[in-house]
């Protein structure tokens, strides 16, 4: 099994600011037509998923991450600075929150907030994800992850999802190299990978 072992870059830290009532108008529309029609994503990048690799514990797995490549699909077209933010609920749920920076690592926020559902797999690894309620859910697979959950490869049963996240804004060339070595490994077509752009992570020494 691949170890990511590298030192990853400092970690920035979230952005303050108010989150309630600021929806990402691109994402849940295209949600609404994931579910719907089917054809939210691109073409397939693996045409035999595999099951997720390793149990997942929720309450490790929550908190920021920052997405370092994706298979572009239409709901995130010219998102930069991509995080997920992941916050369990006393019900057992997960409150989600995606943010992207519209077409520039500096652009304008857009928020999209919704929940997680666990999908009662053995390893607590698949989930089901809404922004618009009960009748719109997408399914999310923690596909493989670190062992002290710093990095995650997630996906779906399709294949034409993929997204590689890291608990850090910024990784080094080797780090990155590892992740998409670990997602070929799993069947996907890396080529299709789109790179993240993250916003520089300030020095301290500077500030």
């Amino acid at each position: 099994m691949m170890s990511f072992t590298a030192p990853l870059a400092r970690r920035r830290p979230a952005e303050p600011g108010p989150r309630a009532g600021r929806l990402w108008p691109a994402v849940a529309a295209a949600s609404a037509l994931a579910l719907l029609a089917g054809c939210m994503g691109g073409p397939s990048g693996n045409a035999q998923v595999p099951e997720p690799a390793k149990p997942v514990e929720i309450s490790r797995y929550a908190g920021l991450w920052y997405e370092q490549a994706r298979y572009e699909a239409r709901f995130q077209e010219g998102c930069e600075g991509v995080t997920a933010e992941y916050t369990l609920r006393s019900d057992g749920q997960v409150n989600v929150v995606n943010t992207c920076r519209e077409g520039a690592p500096d652009g304008p926020v857009k928020v999209a907030e919704g929940r997680a559902v666990p999908a009662g797999d053995g390893l607590g690894a698949k989930f089901k994800v809404t922004f618009f309620g009960p009748a719109l859910f997408e399914n999310y697979w923690v596909l493989d992850r670190g062992e002290a959950y710093d990095w995650a490869i997630v996906g779906e049963g399709s294949g034409r999802f993929l997204w590689l996240l890291t608990r850090e804004a910024e990784i080094s060339p080797a780090a990155f190299e590892r992740l998409r070595t670990r997602a070929a490994e799993l069947g996907y077509d890396v080529s299709m990978l789109r790179r993240t752009q993250q916003p520089p992570v300030p020095d301290p020494g500077q500030e």
